[in-house]
């Protein structure tokens, strides 16, 4: 793979907002249902929330391949949402899950013990009364930010295992050692993405506050940008494989 100028990352952006625009519908519809099946997997009694992190990619490559069928003129099916489950594919794509399963304990007990349980509890109880959150000292702020820069980047860096295990036959290891070197090579475009998606979202949220305030209205408002700028984003993510690893033949799966 040759260096990419940043620049890319903002082309990415573009060509997410391009894909989005042709079919906003189809992708709404489609992200709604996957939090559905997520939220409804994660109220199972203790195997749902495991289950939820294992099928991260199988839920993801119905949005990748939903995006490749927008490039291909293609209308977008109910049928996608089944992309990562049918087989031979569920198997790898599940083995792929385990290693965000990994990453996820990983982090779980690095923010154990970089932020303290008194003021995560602290939080928790505020905000289950209702009342405003507790204040923040300045040690404690650093240690969120840092914490979740972390989530971020090691969830970015995971951002192809699912299309690498589905369209390259790619074991999890594979899969997850490519994904990992592929960002960090155009770790310039993936900065430039990145900041422009959050420049963008809170610079709408901002507008969206000044304009309706505290009301219902503007809170459902903002509901809505989270939904349509997730969807930016996963775009944006399939902009970025198919310029890394090329556009991918949609002929369906072959078990790794």
């Amino acid at each position: 793979m040759n260096n990419l100028p940043a620049s890319t990352g903002w082309e990415w952006l573009k060509q997410g907002g391009a894909l989005f625009r042709k079919q906003p519908l189809a992708l709404t519809i489609l992200l709604f249902a996957n939090i559905l099946f997520s939220i409804g997997m994660s109220a199972l009694p203790i195997l749902g929330p495991v289950l939820a992190i294992v099928l991260i990619p199988s839920f993801s490559m119905a949005f990748m391949r939903a995006c490749l069928m927008i490039e291909n003129g293609d209308r977008v099916t109910p049928d996608v949402l089944l992309t990562g489950f049918r087989r031979p594919v569920l198997a790898p794509l599940c083995k792929a899950g385990l290693v965000y399963l990994a990453v996820s304990l990983v982090l779980m007990v690095v923010m154990r013990f970089t932020i303290p349980s008194e003021f995560l509890q602290q939080m928790a109880a505020a905000t289950a009364a209702g009342k405003a959150p507790p204040q923040v000292e300045l040690s404690h702020l650093l240690r969120i930010l840092g914490t979740f820069l972390l989530n971020t980047v090691v969830l970015v860096t995971l951002c192809f295992v699912a299309p690498l295990t589905y369209w390259k036959h790619m074991g999890p290891g594979k899969a997850t050692f490519y994904s990992f070197f592929a960002v960090l090579r155009a770790a310039g475009p993936f900065i430039v993405m990145l900041a422009s998606w959050f420049a963008i979202f809170f610079g709408v949220l901002i507008v969206v506050a000044l304009i309706f305030g505290d009301a219902a209205a503007g809170r459902a408002v903002i509901m809505w940008l989270i939904f349509l700028f997730v969807l930016l984003l996963q775009c944006a993510m399939y902009a970025g494989y198919t310029t890394i690893f090329g556009k991918p033949l949609d002929k369906g799966p072959v078990a790794a």
